[in-house]
Parts: structure tokens; C-alpha cells; sequence
């Protein structure tokens, strides 16, 4: 039986992270929109990253637990990120003993979908596809997940990733299609970290060396790089486009549901505003499987929407920095008008520099 083209969100940003609640709304709006999977995975939670062997605090675990459970109510695969950071350069015993650990909590959550995440850390290092596949099997023996993921530590042929973690290991892709069960999927970026567009040519590439159909992590609309923070992507997931030898080229999501498991897109540090570019990824997706369009975001102030749609294309390209003062002095009155609305809130608190970089954000 040939498996469901996985189509979700991942929460998989550095800098402000959303709110309990906000994560809540998310995944009722992916629900509605009928995306199939929602994977928690933020940077910045440290006990899923360069904290992963400190158990979570009682407060934090159960909003965790409520979360899943909520999403999963849904109808939407909830899905945790685990980034057990560096772990490969020291999986002795007492470390084995602290990831059993935080697997028995893990565990709890009952969450259908287990990603291991070996991304934005050290690679270069011999052995290294190895040493991740003895701590993956680790976590699958003793996860109880359905389904399992891994992203590599080179997601990409993006030279940035070479400057920042180290040269990578020859074959190392290969080693890693090759040990990896069929089932698991592996996440991929694209050409780049950021990638607007997927050639045909070069998903066939990373398919036939990871031996399967990668799982696009869509870096799309994400904002949380440093030359991106300035910036609101509210722009249709069609509109993505750049020049690629000399060409422009869009993004084509029927190639991508050919040669791709799945598509999880990475989200904003603005939760609410992040649903405008996704609606429009839901209808892409509807429009190519059943020749229907998507439901239109309903869950906020029309007139907040109608607004964003005259300001969206300079808040994506000209960007806050580019912005005179009196500009935003006038923007920020008009979207104070409709507070509490979160959309508004979220403009109104990013004109006023409320999303500032976060230098853990290397790529």
C-alpha cells in the first residue's frame, strides 16, 4: 500500500517561541485546513536540545502532554523533535542510561511520531553516520512512536552548512540511506537551507542517495535567520520564487508530491500570521490531489486579513528595517485598532521590534 504524502508543520525555528495557546490554535487551524502532521521541535526548547538529558519540569511536560493530546483529538499526527545535541561524540553508558531517561518521559506524550534531529551541530568527524545510527536504533528500540524520522547533519548540499559544522564525511548520505530501515524518512532542505524551489533533477539526486523520498523540511515562511528577522512572509507558497542558473524558478509542489514522502513547513516566529502562506499551501495541496481549493483562514478579523493583504508585499519586501518612522508610526495605529485580535497583536509587536534575532541561529 503505498504511503500518504505526509503534509504538516514543523515548529522548528530559533528565537520567540509561541505560546501554549498559540501552539493550540495552530494545530486547530491544521486541522481545518486538513494538513496531516504537526512536529514540536523548537530550537530554543532546551530540553529537547542542548539540555535534552534534563528531564521536563512537571509545568512544562503537561502542557506537552495537553498539546499532544489535543492535536492528536484532531485528527492530526502530533510529533516531538528530539536533538540529543552532540551526543555522537560521547554515547557511552551513563549517557545510553540518560537518553533511556528522556525516552520513559518522551514516552509519555504516546505521540505518533518520533523525529531524531542531528541537525546544526558539529559533523566533522569520522564515523559520524556510524555513531548517529547507533544512538537512532537506540531510540527506536525504545521509543514508543509509529512512525520515526531522522534529519541528518548535512540536510543539504548548502555550502553554509560546511562553513559552520565542518566538512562532511564522504558518503555520508549513503551510509545513512543504506543503514536506515525503508520506513524511516529523513528529512531534507533543498538546494539550500532555504530553499524556494525544488528541481526535478535534484530531488531524484538525494532520493536515489538517501534510498528513499526525502521529507522536505520547507524552510518556507520561516524568519528566523538573521538577514529574514526584518521580514513577514505572507506571500502564497507559489509566489516563492528565485533564479536558479539564470532561470526563474517557482515553486512546483507536483513535482515535490513525486518525488517527495512529504512536506512539513517551517512557520514563523509570528504563530497567527504564519496561517496566511500556509492556508495557501493547504490549497496547492487540495488543488493537485483533488482539484479543490483549501478553507481561507477564518480564524481571525476580516478586516485585520484585508488590511494584510495591501501591507503583505511590503512587509515582505521592503521589511521593517526599511520601514521610514512615520510608516510605522501610522501602521502600528492602524493595527492597534483591532487588538486583541492575535494577528494584529503579532504585526503591532514586530513593528515595535518585538522579534528581535536570536544569535543561535547560525544558518
Amino acid at each position: 500500500m503505498k504511503a500518504a504524502f505526509r503534509l504538516g508543520t514543523v515548529e522548528g525555528f530559533f528565537g520567540r517561541q509561541w505560546s501554549w495557546q498559540a501552539r493550540r490554535d495552530h494545530a486547530n487551524f491544521l486541522a481545518t485546513q486538513q494538513f496531516t502532521t504537526y512536529l514540536y521541535a523548537p530550537k530554543n526548547d532546551v530540553y529537547l536540545r542542548k539540555q535534552w538529558f534534563t528531564p521536563y519540569p512537571a509545568d512544562i511536560f503537561n502542557e506537552l502532554k495537553a498539546l499532544a493530546q489535543h492535536t492528536s483529538n484532531l485528527g492530526v499526527e502530533f510529533g516531538i523533535g528530539l536533538s540529543p545535541y552532540e551526543l555522537y561524540r560521547d554515547f557511552s553508558a551513563r549517557q545510553r542510561d540518560l537518553l533511556l531517561r528522556k525516552l520513559d518521559q518522551l514516552n509519555q506524550l504516546h505521540a505518533p511520531l518520533l523525529a531524531v534531529l542531528f541537525d546544526d551541530m558539529l559533523g566533522e568527524l569520522p564515523g559520524l553516520a556510524d555513531k548517529q545510527m547507533e544512538i537512532f536504533d537506540c531510540i527506536r528500540t525504545n521509543s514508543n512512536a509509529q512512525n520515526l524520522a531522522l534529519c541528518p547533519t548535512y540536510y543539504s548540499h548548502d555550502p553554509l552548512l560546511v562553513k559552520h559544522f565542518g566538512q562532511q564525511p564522504e558518503h555520508y548520505l549513503e551510509h545513512l540511506g543504506q543503514a536506515l530501515p525503508p520506513e524511516i524518512a529523513v528529512f531534507w532542505t533543498g538546494p539550500k537551507v532555504i530553499s524556494h524551489c525544488y528541481p526535478h533533477d535534484h530531488l531524484q539526486e538525494v532520493g536515489a542517495r538517501l534510498k528513499r523520498k526525502p521529507l522536505l523540511w520547507d524552510n518556507y515562511p520561516v524568519n528566523d535567520a538573521r538577514r529574514l528577522t526584518p521580514f513577514l512572509h505572507l506571500q502564497s507558497f507559489d509566489q516563492r520564487q528565485t533564479l536558479v542558473d539564470g532561470n526563474n524558478r517557482q515553486f512546483n509542489l507536483q513535482t515535490v508530491l513525486e518525488l517527495c514522502s512529504g512536506l512539513l513547513a517551517n512557520p514563523m516566529n509570528q504563530a497567527y500570521l504564519s496561517q496566511i502562506p500556509l492556508a495557501s499551501l493547504a490549497a496547492l495541496h487540495r488543488q493537485h490531489t483533488h482539484g479543490s481549493q483549501a478553507r481561507a483562514v477564518t480564524s481571525t478579523n476580516q478586516q485585520v486579513l484585508a488590511r494584510l493583504a495591501l501591507d503583505g508585499a511590503s512587509f515582505q519586501q521592503l521589511g521593517l528595517e526599511q520601514l521610514a518612522a512615520t510608516e510605522k508610526s501610522q501602521l502600528l495605529k492602524v493595527y492597534q485598532q483591532w487588538l486583541p485580535d492575535p494577528m494584529a497583536l503579532e504585526v503591532c509587536e514586530w513593528l515595535q521590534g518585538g522579534y528581535a534575532f536570536d544569535p543561535a541561529c547560525l544558518t
